[in-house]
């Protein structure tokens, strides 16, 4: 099999592609290290959480640390989360163009393999999980059921999104247990506020499988909402911005953290004014530009940490 035959067909050109040895590129491929932004789409609530725990304590002293544990973490674990995907929708996904070309419907990973590779990543995720407090550990180990199912919802719900929501947010939880040993209302705003977010990009990306989805069979927020997806994004990002300001206003952040959440709010608003769902490219550049968007909030809530630390 050739390099290019074996190549994913919406990921080229990356890094995977060019630099990795041949004989890991179908494990990298299995894990989306070729594509990166679901890990960085991940990683972000754990970091607004972090950021925002680490304000509320007045305390920045340990926040690089878990900033840098929470970026391992959520690579690793995104990509375990996407090996049991694969495993789960491989008949799926040898029915859908754009996605018969990953590793197991292409052939070049066994379902065994991926399995072992699935254990592998799990085993480094929990060696991260280990560096927290007991509290944190529990809270983590908490999100697996959520993400065990996710895959098999898309195929009895409209609303797959909503569950997606739940595990790509878990991380918002994760900084409060990590810092504060504890979940209280801010945490749950935060982490209400990112699945909305969630709903509303993972809605986008959508778009780029909805006439494959709806030959097969499978439902999404993309087909439900079709041609008002632009009034939803309009209703799910609008939520997401106003329960972000109920947490920062619980945790009485200071105005760095509320100009980052006024950029992420003109971000997602113009997500919404340039949007066209008949066009799957532009579908996914809008929904790569979440990582943007998660990083102004994050530089604000990052801003107002330390300066809430330096004025004790």
């Amino acid at each position: 099999m050739s390099d290019a035959a074996g190549r994913v067909a919406d990921s080229t050109g990356n890094w995977v592609d060019s630099h990795a040895p041949r004989w890991s590129r179908p494990y990298l491929r299995l894990s989306r290290l070729d594509r990166p932004i679901g890990s960085w789409l991940l990683l972000i609530p754990c970091w607004w959480s972090a950021a925002l725990a680490a304000g509320v304590a007045h305390d920045i002293g340990r926040l690089p640390l878990v900033v840098a544990l929470f970026f391992v973490g959520a690579f690793v674990m995104r990509g375990a989360g996407c090996t049991w995907n694969d495993i789960t929708d491989r008949d799926l996904d040898a029915r859908v163009e754009r996605t018969r070309s990953r590793p197991i419907p292409a052939g070049q990973v066994s379902v065994t393999q991926a399995l072992v590779f699935l254990v592998v990543q799990a085993l480094v995720g929990l060696a991260v999980l280990l560096q927290f407090n007991r509290f944190a550990i529990l809270t983590g180990i908490a999100s697996l059921s959520i993400v065990a199912v996710y895959p098999f919802m898309k195929r009895i719900t409209w609303w797959p999104q909503i569950v997606l929501g739940l595990a790509f947010s878990w991380g918002a939880l994760m900084g409060f247990a990590v810092t504060l040993g504890r979940i209280d209302a801010t945490a749950a705003a935060l982490y209400a506020g990112s699945i909305c977010w969630v709903i509303g990009y993972d809605t986008i990306y959508a778009h780029q499988d909805a006439e494959d989805d709806a030959l097969i069979g499978v439902k999404s927020t993309a087909l439900l909402f079709g041609a008002r997806t632009q009034a939803a994004l309009i209703v799910f990002y609008s939520l997401a911005v106003v329960l972000i300001g109920a947490a920062l206003a619980l945790a009485r952040a200071g105005l760095p953290a509320w100009l980052g959440l006024a950029a992420f709010a003109i971000h997602l608003g113009w997500q919404i004014s340039r949007l066209e769902i008949g066009d799957p490219a532009l579908c996914l550049r809008i929904f790569r530009s979440n990582r943007d968007a998660g990083l102004l909030l994050f530089a604000g809530l990052l801003a107002d940490a330390v300066l809430r630390a330096a004025f004790v």
